[in-house]
């Protein structure tokens, strides 16, 4: 095997769980701890720290908008990777800050992987965390935290990354993802031709599988086991956010949970004499991005970038799906995960399962860093045997950006070399897209819609539809009438008629 080839040698995970905010880590704090985990499961501990040249910071996500939902009064840490990189006694010459989405981690794996075999890099290290458990706790109880770090040196910041919503969308709702999410639900129902009644218990039923997991797994924020009935049952506990979903079946961003992962080269890892036993081979990834803006999706119920880039990840590999032995597919809601296993040819009760950490409503949502800690736990499960494979998939967005990376301890014997995603990305850009109108008028039909609530209260409904002279894509808000939003819950509102009105910026689907 060529020296060249990149190796990912440490994984480490680390949660906080009932501390009180005032003793508890800032999120690069809980990154740093994830950071020092990963050093011990190399094998060679903090002997590998200085030789790290290279610090990859996933971005929080109280830095991830320019539209921020929680104004967080506790400083931050201004330089991100080096803040991480002190606290393991690391001094890299390169420290990048991740734009934005839940892709990064795969994508920067990825990237370090490439820069690594074209030795442009000796040893990285990925890290990523959040703190927003305990800052929610703080400012329930209006405590001060001082999250201020300030440290000398350079980085990279990749900023927020492409623009996944416009003024228009959002203003109508879309962009914020417990809304955007059902958008794709109810289409993709609509699409299989199942009754409302129906879909919610194949919901229950795709679900159930990811508390189990997340039941076992140490390193879960909300690892408690629940049925199929439960999930889909609403209380006022689990009550409805956006139809259909009700709470637990939404990612649960509140959560103190950090990953790290360690990556070289095997003549590095040679020199360093890290134990082969401890090398994981990344034999497939790839990249593609779907028409990043929502109103210029193709469809709500496919998402050909994510379908194309695990191809170009299982080609890589000389896989096929039935040769994967474990999966994590990314699971912030249900859509995502019914729509990446039609677009891999999965069945919702694949033997193999769907996730090895329990998903982002029960093993927890921490930000852009996620699918880190899926890397990490898929790991363990690969050194175990050494002859299998698991896959990996990341979405950032709105089902917008996808990344997928597949791994064994089994060597990768030829020189190592991935297909430039730019090349195959051209394929979903050059796919045409519905015209779409933000001053709508006239007769319509409903393409996909949701019903948003505020505590447990029906207050608007969003839709996408369709202009019945053009066919031009637009973007509305339903009347507020609880009988209407009612009613819009208890039968199938696509393709439903209806006329759209606009006016001062807004516009307004009244159903027939």
């Amino acid at each position: 095997m060529d020296d060249s080839t990149p190796i990912l040698v440490g994984a480490g995970q680390f949660i906080e769980k009932d501390v009180p905010p005032e003793k508890a880590l800032p999120p690069v704090g809980i990154a740093g701890e994830a950071a020092k985990a990963a050093l011990a499961d190399s094998g060679i501990g903090d002997r590998l720290s200085r030789h790290i040249d290279t610090v990859v910071s996933i971005r929080i996500i109280l830095d991830s908008t320019n539209r921020p939902r929680l104004e967080i009064p506790f400083g931050r840490a201004e330089n991100p990777p080096r803040a991480v990189a002190r606290r393991i006694g690391a001094n890299p010459v390169s420290a990048i800050y991740g734009n934005v989405g839940g892709n990064t981690p795969q994508m920067y794996i990825n990237e370090v992987a490439e820069r690594i075999s074209n030795k442009e890099i000796d040893v990285a290290l990925i890290a990523g965390s959040e703190a927003i458990k305990t800052a929610q706790l703080a400012l329930r109880s209006d405590l001060d935290l001082d999250w201020d770090e300030e440290d000398v040196g350079s980085m990279e910041d990749r900023g927020l990354g492409e623009e996944l919503i416009t003024p228009h969308e959002f203003s109508h709702g879309i962009g914020v993802p417990v809304q955007s999410y059902p958008l794709f639900e109810n289409a993709f129902r609509a699409q299989q031709g199942n009754s409302i009644e129906l879909h919610m218990q194949q919901l229950g039923a795709l679900f159930e599988p990811f508390s189990k997991v997340a039941a076992r797994n140490p390193f879960a924020f909300f690892g408690k086991q629940r049925s199929a009935e439960e999930l889909i049952t609403v209380t006022p506990e689990n009550r409805f956010i956006c139809f259909p979903y009700p709470k637990w079946m939404n990612a649960m961003d509140g959560v103190n949970q950090g990953a790290a992962v360690i990556m070289t080269s095997v003549g590095k890892a040679k020199e360093l004499a890290i134990n082969p036993q401890k090398w994981i081979f990344l034999h497939g990834s790839g990249e593609a991005n779907d028409k990043l803006t929502m109103s210029k999706r193709v469809n709500y119920y496919s998402a050909p970038a994510l379908k194309l880039n695990v191809r170009k990840a299982l080609d890589m590999a000389g896989k096929k799906v039935d040769e994967i032995d474990y999966f994590d597919i990314y699971s912030c809601f249900p859509s995502a995960v019914e729509i990446a296993c039609k677009e891999l040819g999965l069945p919702y009760n694949d033997p193999r399962g769907l996730t090895v950490t329990g998903g982002l409503p029960f093993f927890g949502g921490p930000g852009n860093n996620y699918s880190l800690h899926a890397v990490a736990a898929m790991i363990p499960l690969l050194r175990a045997d050494r002859t299998r494979f698991g896959l990996v998939t990341a979405n950032g967005g709105y089902l917008s950006k996808h990344a997928t990376g597949i791994y064994s301890a089994t060597p990768w014997e030829s020189k190592w070399r991935r297909e430039n995603p730019a090349g195959y990305q051209r394929e979903i850009d050059e796919t045409p897209s519905p015209e779409f109108s933000e001053i709508p008028n006239g007769r319509a039909t409903i393409e996909t819609y949701t019903i948003c609530f505020n505590k447990g209260v029906a207050e608007r409904g969003i839709i996408v539809g369709r202009l019945a002279d053009s066919g031009q894509r637009f973007v509305a808000n339903t009347i507020v009438k609880p009988e209407l939003l009612q009613g819009m819950m208890e039968k199938e509102q696509v393709g439903r008629t209806g006329t759209v009105s606009h006016f001062e910026g807004m516009n307004t689907f009244i159903p027939f």
